[in-house]
């Protein structure tokens, strides 16, 4: 009997904790949907932020060129005078040849071997000549030392004839030199500021004639890209055909998006319009590394990948020093000098930072930061990532 009493209480407590909610119930099934929220944040989320690259407008003028329409490159060859004894030596013989010939154009006949200054400077001239230029254009101009000149402050150019690459004169430069720097020397010192031997002439240089190019009758232009991506050639030719309202551009490669010209279309208009259109690109994840200056440039598009690194250093230091071996008196002996030779090694500590899941480019720049990491060092790192496959970009080398 009292088996069975005690049975029947175990039954009416199941079917009353089947009958009515409990307590215990919800909290099971509240903390089960917590559990699965968390999952989803933790598992899915990450995912879903990596897979969403940065997107940035610009216009088709800044992100690409039309094909022919471009600089062209001058150079020439000429002379400076009036400089403070700064200028070439006897030993460039040069300088003095070219002012024996100029003096010879304006009938004074002096030979290059009896000219004895130190105020003049050979030097090369260079400018580029803008499409659409025409005669009576102003160029500005950089003239640089050809010879060993300590400075051309001061100096002024002479007339110097500017040649493209076909040989011809395109444009003619004379005037005064603006320097950024200085160069002083006194009793065997010297202090220079910035680049002496190298100077600017704004609108030093007047375009004699141009370089011809027709826009009207032509029936197709290229447009190209100057960083080459299939994507951004599709966008662009998208872009511009939305734009327009009508089909003229087409991608052909990575780097090249033709426009058709329709008969009787006003050209200057069309690519007027063309180049204010706003595309949306799709950056490349780069990092740029300078490695004579210690420079690291990471673009803001890098993904990195969960790592850990470790980072230390040994530094070995050899020192030689000579002590002098001096023999006893009567002995006969010479003094002769012992190198003794030290090898010291240093073995840093090994410093260690972990980037966990949606890292991001500053996350890893205040680490390296933190351990101390020198501009060499960070080289060292991002390349050893790149191998690890934790940094997802493109490393240039420059």
């Amino acid at each position: 009997m009292k088996k069975l009493h005690y049975t029947q209480h175990i039954c009416e407590a199941e079917r009353e904790f089947q009958d009515r909610p409990s307590m215990v119930r919800i909290l099971l099934s509240v903390v089960g949907l917590m559990g699965l929220a968390a999952a989803l944040v933790q598992g899915q989320a990450p995912v879903q932020a990596a897979m969403v690259t940065p997107v940035r407008q610009a216009r088709v003028k800044d992100i690409a060129s039309i094909e022919g329409i471009r600089d062209n490159q001058l150079v020439g060859y000429g002379l400076v005078v009036g400089l403070n004894g700064t200028g070439d030596s006897q030993q460039t013989t040069f300088p003095t040849q070219t002012l024996s010939a100029i003096l010879l154009r304006m009938g004074v006949s002096v030979p290059a071997s009896a000219i004895k200054v130190q105020n003049l400077a050979a030097v090369f001239v260079a400018a580029s000549l803008p499409p659409f230029a025409r005669p009576g254009t102003k160029l500005d101009i950089t003239v640089s030392s050809a010879g060993d000149a300590r400075s051309l402050e001061g100096g002024l150019l002479l007339m110097t004839p500017l040649y493209g690459a076909d040989g011809k004169i395109y444009a003619q430069a004379q005037g005064p030199l603006v320097l950024g720097g200085y160069s002083v020397t006194a009793n065997g010192s010297t202090k220079s500021l910035n680049h002496p031997t190298t100077a600017r002439v704004p609108f030093g240089a007047t375009a004699e004639r141009g370089v011809a190019l027709e826009l009207e009758g032509r029936r197709q232009f290229s447009i190209l890209l100057n960083d080459e991506d299939f994507h951004s050639a599709e966008a662009m030719a998208e872009a511009i055909n939305k734009d327009l309202a009508r089909p003229l551009a087409k991608a052909y490669d990575s780097r090249r998006v033709e426009l058709a010209v329709p008969a009787g279309e006003d050209v200057p208009m069309l690519l007027s319009r063309v180049e204010a259109v706003q595309v949306s690109l799709y950056p490349r994840a780069k990092v740029i590394v300078n490695e004579r200056t210690g420079t690291v440039v990471i673009g803001g598009t890098v993904v990195l990948q969960p790592v850990s690194i470790l980072h230390g250093g040994l530094a070995v230091n050899v020192v030689t020093d000579f002590n002098v071996s001096q023999p006893g008196p009567f002995s006969n002996g010479t003094t002769t000098t012992v190198p003794v030779t030290r090898i010291e090694a240093h073995d840093k500590p090994v410093s260690r930072i972990e980037l966990k899941q949606g890292a991001t480019v500053d996350d890893l720049v205040r680490s390296l930061q933190t351990i101390g990491a020198s501009a060499r060092d960070v080289i060292s790192i991002l390349q050893a990532m790149k191998s690890a496959g934790a940094l997802e970009a493109e490393i240039e080398v420059l």
